[in-house]
């Protein structure tokens, strides 16, 4: 069963980093393909960015050379580099394996990330 735990959020102010961090239960990353995902205030979830089980990467447009998305399977932990922060950025940030969010599942609590001004 998926288990993950998103931690590292907190409020920066615009043009400031962020690092956060899902960690899970077992060695999922190692067979899963993992994604970020956020979700601002008023409006639906949506894809951040994404790493394969062979190490390549995709990133939303709007996040593109701003964000990185990295996994580390020694320490069972997908992490996302936040770099240049707009306060459109704030939201609740969400790490699940694309298979599980792609059927709706297993959403945790998130960490939330607020840019300020």
């Amino acid at each position: 069963q998926v288990q993950l735990v998103e931690s590292g959020g907190g409020l920066v102010q615009a043009g400031g980093s962020l690092r956060l961090s899902c960690a899970a239960s077992g060695n999922i990353f190692t067979f899963n393909a993992v994604g970020w995902y956020r979700q601002a205030p008023g409006k639906q979830r949506e894809f951040i960015a994404a790493i394969t089980t062979d190490g390549s990467t995709n990133y939303a447009g709007s996040v593109k050379g701003r964000f990185t998305i990295s996994r580390d399977n020694a320490k069972i932990t997908v992490y996302l580099q936040m770099n240049s922060l707009k306060t459109e950025d704030t939201g609740v940030y969400y790490c699940n394996t694309l298979l599980a969010a792609s059927r709706g599942n297993y959403w945790g609590q998130g960490t939330q990330v607020t840019v300020s001004s």
